[in-house]
C-alpha cells in the first residue's frame, strides 16, 4: 500500500521518552518525525525551516506545559497556522474544552492506540493541505487581481496622456504644460488634505484620481478653430466667446466617453468636472456656468490656479513669458476673486516648490 503524505513532517512533544518512542514507531513508516521532551525546544523547532506540518503535543509536562506551548505557537506569526493535536491522559472535558479554546485542532487520549493516532493525524494533514492549497490559490488570485488593476491603471494613464498630447498638437507652444499642471495640482492636493474645507474631499484615492485626470483639462481645445486658437494677439469678443466653449466641449467629449462604458469610472468623472470648470472664478465671474465659491468643484479650483500660473510663466502666441515673481503677484492679487483663498495661501506658502516643478519640466529650447 502506498504511503500517505510521505513528505509530511510531524513534531512530537512529550516529556516521557517512552511515549516518544511509541509514537515514533507508529508514525515513521509514513512521515518524517522530529521529537523533543522540552516545550522550549519544541517552540524553536516549530519556528525553524522546514516547519512541521503537524505537532503532537503532550499537555502535562514539567516547566512549560502544553497549554503554554500552544499559546506561544499561536502568538508567533511563523507558527500560528501549524495544527496541534493534544496528547493527554486527562479525562476531564473541561481540559479538552480549554485546549480547543486555545486553538488545538484535536485531542488524542493516552494510552496511545496506533490506528486512532494514524487516522487523526491523516485527517489533520488533509485539512492542512486543503487550507494551504486554498491559501496559495487565494494568494495567486490576489496577485493576479493586483497585476490586472496595475495594467488597467497603466492603460488609463497612457490613454489620458495620449489624449492630452492630441490636444497639445493643436496648440504646440504648450510643451510640457500638461506635466507641469499635473504636478502643481498633485502638490496642492496633498498639501491641502488636512485643511478643514478640503479634508473630506481630498482623500488619498481622490488625490490619485485627480492627478491622473488633470492632463485632460484642456482636451476641449481640439474643437477650437486654428485661426482663434493660434491667433498671435488679443482675441476680439466673438473670438473670445468661441474660445470659451473649449471648457464645455471638453466636458461633453468626456461625457460621451462615459456613455460608452458600462460602469462609471471615477477618473472620467473628475476629468469631466476639471475640463468644464477650471475657468470658473471664486467670485462667480468665470465660465461656462458662473459658479462661485465652494460650488466650484475642488478639482477645478486647484486646476484653476495651476493652469493660470503655468500660462503666466511660459510664452504663448498672444503673450511673452513673465518672471515667476510677477506671476506670483498676479496670483496673489486674484485671491478671493479669481482663486479660492485657501488654494492661493497654499501656493504662496510653498512657492519655491512650484518654481522647482516649472524648472524640472521646462520646455525644450
Amino acid at each position: 500500500m502506498a504511503r500517505t503524505t510521505p513528505s509530511a513532517r510531524i513534531l512530537i512533544v512529550d516529556d516521557t521518552p517512552e511515549n516518544l518512542a511509541v509514537l515514533g514507531d507508529v508514525l515513521q513508516p509514513d512521515y518524517t518525525v522530529q521529537a523533543t521532551t522540552s516545550g522550549e525546544r519544541a517552540l524553536a523547532i516549530a519556528a525553524a525551516q522546514p516547519a512541521p506540518d503537524l505537532v503532537l503535543l503532550d499537555i502535562m509536562m514539567p516547566g512549560m506545559d502544553g497549554y503554554t506551548v500552544l499559546t506561544r505557537l499561536r502568538d508567533n506569526p511563523l507558527t500560528r497556522d501549524i495544527p496541534v493535536i493534544f496528547l493527554t491522559a486527562l479525562d476531564d472535558t473541561r481540559d479538552e474544552e480549554h485546549g480547543l479554546a486555545l486553538g488545538a485542532a484535536d485531542y488524542i487520549a493516552k494510552p496511545i492506540r496506533p490506528a486512532l493516532v494514524l487516522a487523526r493525524v491523516r485527517t489533520q494533514l488533509d485539512v492542512k493541505r486543503a487550507r494551504d492549497t486554498l491559501r496559495d490559490h487565494n494568494s495567486f488570485l490576489e496577485a493576479e487581481v493586483a497585476r490586472r488593476m496595475a495594467d488597467n491603471e497603466h492603460i488609463q494613464a497612457v490613454s489620458i496622456r495620449a489624449l492630452a498630447h492630441l490636444a497639445e498638437t493643436r496648440d504646440p507652444e504648450t510643451g510640457n504644460h500638461i506635466l507641469r499642471t499635473q504636478a502643481y495640482v498633485a502638490h496642492l492636493a496633498n498639501a491641502l488634505r488636512t485643511h478643514p474645507r478640503f479634508a473630506q474631499t481630498l482623500t488619498p484615492r481622490y488625490v490619485a484620481l485627480l492627478t491622473r485626470s488633470a492632463p485632460l483639462h484642456d482636451i476641449g481645445k481640439v474643437g477650437i478653430p486654428d485661426h482663434i486658437l493660434l491667433k498671435p494677439g488679443k482675441l476680439d469678443a466673438d473670438e473670445w466667446a468661441i474660445m470659451q466653449t473649449h471648457a464645455a466641449l471638453g466636458a461633453a467629449a468626456i461625457e460621451r466617453a462615459e456613455a460608452d462604458v458600462r460602469e462609471a469610472l471615477p477618473f472620467l468623472s473628475l476629468a469631466k468636472e476639471i475640463a468644464r470648470h477650471h475657468h470658473e472664478r471664486w467670485d462667480g465671474t468665470g465660465y461656462p456656468d458662473g459658479l462661485a465659491g465652494d460650488a466650484i468643484p475642488a478639482s477645478a479650483r486647484l486646476m484653476a490656479l495651476a493652469d493660470v500660473f503655468d500660462a503666466l510663466i511660459h510664452a504663448r502666441v498672444y503673450k511673452p513669458t513673465l518672471p515667476v515673481e510677477t506671476a506670483r503677484d498676479i496670483i496673489t492679487a486674484g485671491r478671493a476673486s479669481h482663486f479660492d483663498p485657501a488654494v492661493v495661501d497654499c501656493f504662496l506658502a510653498d512657492f519655491p516648490t512650484f518654481v522647482d516643478i516649472a524648472r524640472r519640466y521646462r520646455d525644450a529650447d
